[in-house]
């Protein structure tokens, strides 16, 4: 294909993405007032015990920016089979079989892995808001400002999502020969203290339950990666000893 025809061919490929996403979005809305209800439980629990917390919108228009938000991150969410599709129906042509197979192996390990990390920082997103809130003094309240609120939660999910996805990334760098098993167990004082940390941060220090139930899954994940790259490795090592014995001689 010239390059004119690869940019009428992505052209193609962003309208159709586009418009799934619109019909995501139009669909994601009808469901945002729920929706708000979930985020908000927390708050609730706090009023409830303190009688002083609250979803705070401070502009006029600020209820219906928290549902035009919240129906794009659930539109961008529910039209993402037509998108992906589409971006790999343009991007693998120019693929050579093995690069198909590692794309799609690590497309088919990376999405329920983002989800389920998404999942864990669900999870835990009611006890870090409810601990924080511990710490206002008497005489406060907890006014939660609805965008500063909604972007707390939406970068916490994306980030332990992109958490639990981190070991797809080394089982990828082992195939591209890049990092060996080996490599990758030496650092494993390093990836634990990362890890705990990490979790420390995403999870109050007070909150010591939280912090190991996101820390257990991750850590299974990182030896999950060692040992399938040892595995790639050692498969590897074969397949090179086979080649050279042809032509050695017996």
């Amino acid at each position: 294909m010239s390059l004119g025809q690869h940019l009428v061919e992505l052209r193609k490929r962003l309208l159709i993405s586009a418009i799934g996403l619109v019909v995501g979005m139009v669909i994601a809305f009808f469901f945002a007032e729920p929706i708000i209800n979930l985020l908000t439980v927390p708050i609730n629990v706090i009023a409830e015990r303190t009688g002083k917390a609250v979803l705070n919108f401070d502009t006029v228009t600020g209820a219906f920016d928290l549902q035009i938000r919240i129906a794009f991150a659930v539109g961008l969410l529910i039209s993402s089979p037509v998108w992906l599709s589409q971006i790999w129906l343009f991007i693998s042509p120019g693929m050579t079989r093995k690069e198909v197979r590692y794309t799609a192996g690590f497309l088919g390990a990376a999405i329920p892995l983002f989800f389920a990390g998404a999942y864990a920082g669900w999870l835990v997103m009611p006890h870090i808001i409810e601990l924080m809130s511990s710490f206002v003094p008497d005489g406060a309240a907890n006014f939660f400002k609805y965008d500063y609120y909604y972007d707390f939660i939406l970068k916490l999910l994306l980030v332990v999502g992109v958490a639990f996805v981190l070991p797809v990334f080394l089982v990828l760098l082992n195939f591209a020969g890049i990092m060996s098993g080996m490599a990758i167990l030496k650092g494993w004082r390093v990836a634990i203290l990362a890890i705990v940390i990490f979790t420390a941060l995403a999870t109050p220090a007070a909150d010591v339950i939280s912090m190991f139930l996101l820390a257990i899954p991750m850590l299974v994940l990182y030896f999950a990666a060692v040992g399938v790259a040892l595995i790639f490795d050692r498969r590897r090592s074969r397949r090179d000893a086979a080649i050279l014995l042809p032509g050695t001689p017996e």
